[in-house]
């Protein structure tokens, strides 16, 4: 298995930083992780409501280097 691909949307502001986030799972295959780290605080709502009405997995919500990383799988 490969480390999961990062995508940098630091200083995006919404929906910038969720678009980038389907783009990577939309070209991935189901089981997939992906991490996004995002600024925005509006990611903080928009991450997870994305991950539920798409069916991918929101596995970690963490604070790194004043980001926000979300570690999500993608779902079948």
């Amino acid at each position: 298995m490969t480390d999961p691909r990062i995508i940098d949307a630091r200083d995006l502001l919404c929906p910038l930083p969720v678009l980038r986030l389907r783009k990577a799972l939309n070209g991935a295959a189901p089981g997939v992780e992906v991490i996004l780290e995002a600024t925005d605080p509006a990611a903080l709502i928009d991450v997870p409501h994305f991950c539920a009405e798409q069916g991918h997995t929101l596995l970690a919500t963490t604070e790194v280097d004043g980001a926000t990383r979300y570690h999500v799988r993608r779902g079948a």
